[in-house]
């Protein structure tokens, strides 16, 4: 590939051992497979306090948050995995998508310039019969909302407490492909568009 993309894969959940941090990798190895450039974030590592306008008009965007938004800036596309709460976003992430989406003084106040013109491709692995199938729909309107062209491919994990192996992969072969798949695909059209 002659253009590498960018590629940020992350996940909407700070368990140490999350199913959906696994499942994000096995999609970015398709990402890499296709000749993407991948980090990987654990937003773990970057906690952020609930947005607050009042905080935000007082100190600013929070150093993690700015961390975030500027990581964003710089990829291109973006691989998300996320569980289901309640059959909804994960606070961390709708949380993290907020404070990203808060423009600097140097910004058009509505630019969303960490979003605008990146492409999303969106799975999740859940311990329920649907795989995280509802709290996908929000994400996609969430990101779709907010300038992210999301593909229409996508993938749920069911019972994800049994579908992974000790190393982190998907038991099914036809599952691990298929997330691969998805990774590669994001890489992929990524390169078409930005070429």
């Amino acid at each position: 590939m002659t253009n590498s993309p960018k590629i940020l894969a992350f996940a909407g959940s700070t368990r140490e051992a999350s199913y959906n941090k696994k499942l994000v990798k096995i999609a970015a190895e398709g990402a890499k497979a296709a000749g993407a450039e991948v980090t990987f974030l654990d937003l773990r590592d970057l906690p952020m306090p609930i947005f607050d306008e009042d905080l935000e008009a007082q100190e600013g965007l929070p150093a993690n948050a700015r961390t975030f938004k500027d990581m964003l800036i710089a990829h291109q596309g973006f691989l998300i995995a996320s569980p289901e709460y309640n059959s909804s976003i994960t606070a961390v992430l709708k949380n993290a998508i907020d404070w990203a989406s808060r423009p600097s003084p140097d910004e058009p106040p509505l630019g969303l310039v960490a979003f605008t013109g990146k492409v999303a491709a969106i799975m999740s692995a859940s311990p329920g019969a649907l795989g995280g199938l509802r709290g996908l729909v929000h994400i996609r309107s969430i990101l779709s909302n907010i300038n992210v062209l999301v593909l229409p491919d996508q993938k749920a994990i069911p019972q994800a407490y049994a579908a992974f192996d000790e190393n982190g992969n998907l038991k099914d072969p036809k599952q691990q492909e298929s997330v691969k798949q998805i990774g590669s695909k994001l890489a992929t059209i990524v390169a078409k568009l930005t070429s």
